[in-house]
């Protein structure tokens, strides 16, 4: 028998094996399973592994040295404080999967807000209008962008590096040297500022949950109508209940009141507020994050960016359309980052000229701490998620410990080179080859 034989006869046993596990609905399904994924990661998959753990870590060494961390105020700042971060680092996925880099990014979603604000305070315009073109300005960026990486063949590093430098330029012209312009708009600043009733981040959870579910099981559906083996059932459930016990968590805390307490004067309280429930930029990560995570894992288009990020010349070979999917990416990735310019202006409440100079590079920073592979075609936009979570943590905890930004820095770099350093070697375990001179 023949070497393609054997090995074909083996994945027959493997996956009639698995069949009979799920089907069977025991609990080895769920201990093959585990195994799966922990011979995955001692291959070198790793995913957000340690990502996470680096976030459970930081957050038990903060809360030890910091009485502030684990409250409720602190919580919810932390929510709206990674919300520019997470949306800047799932924008940078699309590319960074196809083994490219946006360098513009984050001065993308800084132009696209000085225009905006620029229209609806000096021109005029309605807010709607004025927000419909930043994001048309948004998408001919990208358009730009993909069109001299993917069509003229120009490394994306030097194109976008180019427009890094053109667009702060665009900036000044816009603004004005040294100008700045307040957001005026409640229902731009409502984003990052506002929240929902108490009730509106339980049945935000419910919907979380119910989403999920559906997926899952319509996943399974369609896997079992194709003959592809399911994982077991008991899997979907445990997923869906550690999101209920996390989101419940968080809903829990966050719809705590974390306003000031009123003073006692002459026996009376005096002054004091009312500040819970969940910040409304929340749900619209959520959303973002879920349809985003739709597209790349459960269509084509995903599909084809996982494979071309790969390999792109087997992606070619077997027909894909390289130069589209290229294109398109940087079009998505530009598209996403006017909204973390949007989160970022609602969080700080004013656009100047040197909007999105400095998000960029801790947005990649959040996709490669997150488990986004820089060789491209491994990683999750929750990677990046997770990421933006742990550099946010990071530079929360530090701020309420008083030390001095360059710690900061220091710190994020360390963290950045071990994650790079982590994503290479898991490579090579993984089989993966790294050109060295």
């Amino acid at each position: 028998m023949s070497t393609t034989q054997e090995r074909g006869d083996l994945t027959g046993d493997l996956a009639t094996t698995s069949v009979d596990l799920i089907g069977s609905g025991q609990e080895g399904g769920i201990l093959d399973q585990v195994g799966a994924w922990w011979q995955r990661v001692r291959a070198g998959d790793m995913g957000a592994l340690p990502a996470v753990g680096g976030f459970v870590v930081l957050s038990v060494l903060f809360s030890l040295l910091s009485p502030f961390f684990f409250t409720e105020r602190n919580f919810a700042n932390l929510m709206t404080q990674a919300a520019t971060l997470v949306m800047l680092g799932m924008a940078l996925v699309f590319v960074i999967l196809l083994g490219e880099i946006d360098l513009s990014a984050g001065v993308t979603a800084g132009v696209t807000m000085c225009i905006f604000i620029v229209l609806v305070n000096v021109q005029g315009v309605n807010w709607i209008v004025a927000l419909a073109v930043a994001f048309l300005i948004g998408i001919a960026i990208g358009t730009f962008i993909g069109f001299f990486v993917a069509r003229v063949g120009i490394p994306s590093f030097v194109v976008t590096l180019g427009l890094f430098l053109g667009l702060q330029g665009l900036e000044l012209i816009v603004i004005g040297s040294g100008g700045l312009y307040r957001v005026q708009i409640p229902e731009i600043l409502a984003i990052q500022n506002s929240n929902l009733p108490t009730w509106g981040g339980w049945v935000m959870l419910v919907v979380v949950l119910l989403v999920s579910g559906v997926t899952s099981f319509v996943d399974r559906r369609r896997r079992s109508a194709a003959g592809v083996p399911n994982r077991t059932i008991a899997l979907v459930w445990a997923k869906l209940a550690v999101f209920a016990v996390l989101g419940g968590l968080a809903v829990f805390l966050l719809n705590r009141n974390r306003g000031q307490a009123p003073t006692i004067l002459n026996g009376q309280e005096v002054g004091g507020n009312i500040v819970e429930g969940v910040p409304i930029v929340v749900p619209f990560v959520l959303v973002i994050l879920w349809v985003g995570t739709f597209v790349l894992d459960r269509t084509k288009y995903g599909r084809y960016i996982y494979a071309i990020g790969g390999n792109p010349e087997a992606a070619r070979r077997s027909g894909i359309k390289v130069v589209t999917i290229r294109w398109t990416a940087f079009i998505v990735c530009s598209f996403l980052a006017v909204f973390a310019g949007l989160f970022s202006i609602s969080k700080v409440g004013s656009v100047d000229a040197a909007a999105g100079r400095d998000l960029v590079l801790s947005g990649v920073a959040a996709a490669v701490v997150g488990g986004v592979s820089l060789f491209g075609g491994r990683g999750r936009l929750i990677h990046a998620a997770i990421g933006a979570l742990v550099i946010a943590v990071i530079t929360n905890g530090l701020g309420l410990l008083n030390l001095p930004a360059g710690v900061n820095y220091l710190v994020t770099g360390g963290v950045l080179v071990l994650a790079a350093t982590v994503d290479a070697v898991s490579r090579v375990r993984a089989g993966g080859t790294i050109l060295r001179t």
